[in-house]
Formats: structure tokens, C-alpha cells, sequence
């Protein structure tokens, strides 16, 4: 049926683009030398913003990475809402001299609201405006010791809103935690590097970003409260025509989860935050995209485009078709079987990329060979398990659930 028809034609142009953009970012990462910032003077104030909750386990790590920095210490305020804890995180951060403001609201749950709650005290107290710019960490993150000079460096260079290059700390835990760290190290590496060669935006994650004072008053603080409020935070600033920066040499250690129940909650609500912003901010990507030629938003709608969920709903309604003699089972057994050798083909191509990353960054992963090749073969797994979370994604609610670390 004509509908088929027009799936079809829509996977082979969005995957074929994704695929063809995806090669050309390897290559050029691959190629070319990757963008450095040059010295710049450590004069600027900058408040650390942590969201945390019953985050007392590793929360110190945080801050003691904070206070080790090549940046002068007196520069950096580390500000932290204690976001519904019922540990004692926040007396933990005030007896290392932190800044804490407590929130209590079992209704507006998530890190955006707690980020707004926290931002719109500061401003309230007048405060956020004796800073330059703000970053925004996890409770578990641990940092580079030369990381803030060198997102200074980027700053002061004309950057108002910067990512930086997001490693893990526990890689070699298992392929659970691998898959995770794997797939971020690629996003610094052969993603957000390429975009900075190309000239066009990158994208902010969970965590390891900042952004000035400029841009927080434009939002009047903190204003994102999707599942994904980084992802959101991107589109918008895109939106306002920002370039949103990389520096790969501001290095950030981030945790991942361990387990596959962990792992398929958090990319769930992930899912789930990318069909909210596609379904917002998806009609004004493709606005700008064909009215202002901007190849950031061309960038960003492939990015958020639901491929997984056009895949998946082609293959029901192909098999419902033919069930109800629409079309016939033979045409559709075909389809099935260039599925199948698609699947093959991906699985062998997600291997080469990890495979690559490995190879690329090899002096950022901290694992032995045998640990990374096994990796290497549990890659697509990993990858492919998004395809029934993506599914699950269309139908439940996902919320926004603590991530237990280590410490």
C-alpha cells in the first residue's frame, strides 16, 4: 500500500543521511586536527550548579575534584540543591563549605526543576549575577584537574555555551556500564569534534556543560523540564541562533549504570525525552533548517527524527497488512528478509565503530585488551536493545528515577 510505500522512502532517506553524515563525522575527526583554544587569563567567576539526591556517597569526589582545579579555587562557588533527599547530602556539602539550598516537591520531580528551584534562589538573593558563567555537574562526575582552565579557555574565546569531552569512571565494569561510556566517548570524539570542524552546533549533555550569564537571563534562569532538559536546552539555544561549543581537553568522568534494569530505566526516560522534543521543537528545526539554510538544524532533526520507531511501526503494519489481505504476505516476507540483512549489517557496523573508538581513544580507556575486544562483541547488544525501549518509549510514562552509585 501507498503508506508502506512512503515508510519505506522515509527509513532509506533519514537512515542513508544519518548513515552518510555519521562516516563523513569519522573521517573528519579521523583526518583532521582536533580544535584547541588558546591561553587565556583565569580572571572569570564561575558557579558550579549539582543536582543531587541521597547523593552523600560520592558527592565528596565532586567537590574535591572542584578544589584540586589548576583554576584558582577562590573563582569557583560550588552551588547544590539537595533535591528531596532523606540522606544527609546536603550537611555532607555544607560541612565541605558549599553552598546548599533544599528542595521539597514530590510533584515536580526531575533535575530541570531542581535546577530552576536552585537558579531562581540565587537570583532572588541577587547573587547570579556576580557570576561570568555556570556549569552544570552530576553528583557522581569527577574531573580532570586542568579541566576549568580549559573551559575558560573556551570561553573567553566567544564560546556562551560549551560541552566538554564526558569519559567514565567505571568503563571495565562490565558490558553494561562499556556500552554506555563507549557510546558517550564516541559522541565526544567522532560527534561533537566534527561538528566543531564543521562549524556548526553541538549538543550539551546531562552534564559537563556550561553556559553564560548572558544566556541565563534570556531563559530567566532555568526554564527546561522535559525528560531530556539537555537535549532541550540544545534545541533551544539552536533556536536562538547560539553555537554551542566542545572542548575536547576539559575531560569529565561521569558513572554508568551497571545493570541492564538500571540501564534500560535510564535510556527509557532518554526515549521518552527525545519524542518530547522532537514533537516540540521538531517543526521550528526544520523551519530553520530550510528558511535560515542552518546546517545545525539540519544536524539536530536527524538527531531527534525517530528512526527506531518508524522501523518498528513499518515492520507491524507491513505484518497487519498482510493479515487483512491489504497486501500480500510474499512482499512483505521480502521486506522481512531486507530487514534481516540490514540487522546483520548493522550489528557488523557497531562493532567497527566501537572498535574504532577503541582504537581512537585507546589513551582515555582504562581496560585491557581481552576486556576491550569482549566489549567490542557486546556493542550491539547494547545498541539494539534500544529498539524495544524506543517502542516502550511511544507508551509509558517514563519519570525521572535516582541511579544508585558506588561511591
Amino acid at each position: 500500500m501507498a503508506l508502506l510505500t512512503v515508510l519505506d522512502i522515509l527509513l532509506v532517506i533519514v537512515g542513508g543521511a544519518g548513515m552518510v553524515y555519521q562516516g563523513a563525522c569519522i573521517l573528519m575527526s579521523l583526518f583532521s586536527k582536533p580544535v584547541r583554544f588558546p591561553d587565556a587569563p583565569m580572571d572569570r567567576r564561575y558557579a558550579v550548579l549539582i543536582s543531587a539526591r541521597n547523593e552523600s556517597k560520592v558527592i565528596g569526589n565532586l567537590i574535591r575534584c572542584i578544589r584540586e582545579q589548576t583554576y584558582p579555587a577562590d573563582l569557583i562557588d560550588i552551588w547544590l540543591v539537595a533535591d528531596n533527599c532523606t540522606d544527609d547530602t546536603a550537611d555532607v556539602v555544607r560541612a565541605m563549605g558549599c553552598n546548599v539550598v533544599e528542595r521539597h516537591n514530590d510533584k515536580l520531580i526531575g533535575k530541570g526543576y531542581a535546577l530552576t528551584y536552585l537558579l531562581d534562589h540565587m537570583i532572588d538573593e541577587g547573587l547570579a549575577d556576580t557570576y561570568d558563567a555556570y556549569f552544570v555537574f552530576d553528583a557522581d562526575n569527577k574531573l580532570d584537574k586542568h579541566y576549568f582552565e580549559e573551559m575558560n579557555k573556551a570561553f573567553q574565546s566567544g564560546f556562551r555555551i560549551l560541552t566538554s569531552y564526558r569519559n567514565s569512571v567505571n568503563l571495565n565494569d562490565n558490558w553494561v556500564s562499556s556500552g554506555s561510556a563507549l557510546w558517550f566517548i564516541r559522541e565526544s570524539r567522532f560527534l561533537n569534534n566534527s561538528r566543531m570542524l564543521f562549524g556548526s552546533s553541538c549538543h550539551v549533555g546531562g552534564t559537563g556543560f556550561m553556559f553564560s550569564k548572558e544566556v541565563m537571563k534570556r531563559n530567566k534562569g532555568w526554564k527546561f523540564h522535559l525528560l531530556t532538559e539537555d537535549l532541550e536546552f540544545t534545541m533551544d539555544s539552536v533556536l536562538h541562533g547560539d553555537r554551542v561549543g566542545y572542548c575536547g581537553t576539559a575531560i569529565l568522568y561521569d558513572e554508568q549504570p551497571v545493570t541492564f534494569a538500571q540501564s534500560w530505566r535510564q535510556r527509557l526516560r532518554w526515549s521518552k525525552g527525545f519524542l518530547q522534543v522532537f514533537r516540540y521543537y521538531g517543526p521550528s528545526l526544520v523551519r530553520r533548517a530550510v528558511r535560515e539554510r542552518d546546517f545545525s538544524a539540519v544536524d539536530f532533526t536527524l538527531l531527534l527524527c525517530p528512526f527506531t520507531v518508524l522501523g518498528v511501526a513499518r515492520v507491524i503494519l507491513g505484518v497487519l497488512f498482510a493479515a487483512f489481505g491489504f497486501v500480500s504476505w510474499s512482499s512483505q516476507l521480502s521486506s522481512v528478509t531486507g530487514w534481516a540483512n540490514g540487522i546483520v549489517l548493522s550489528v557488523l557496523g557497531m562493532m567497527a565503530l566501537a572498535g574504532l573508538t577503541i582504537v581512537a581513544e585507546r589513551g582515555q580507556i582504562g581496560a585491557t585488551n581481552k576486556e576491550l575486544f569482549a566489549y567490542v562483541l557486546a556493542f550491539p547488544i547494547y545498541m539494539l536493545s534500544y529498539v524495544p525501549i524506543s517502542f516502550q518509549a511511544i507508551f509509558s510514562k517514563a519519570q525521572w528515577k535516582p541511579i544508585q552509585h558506588k561511591g
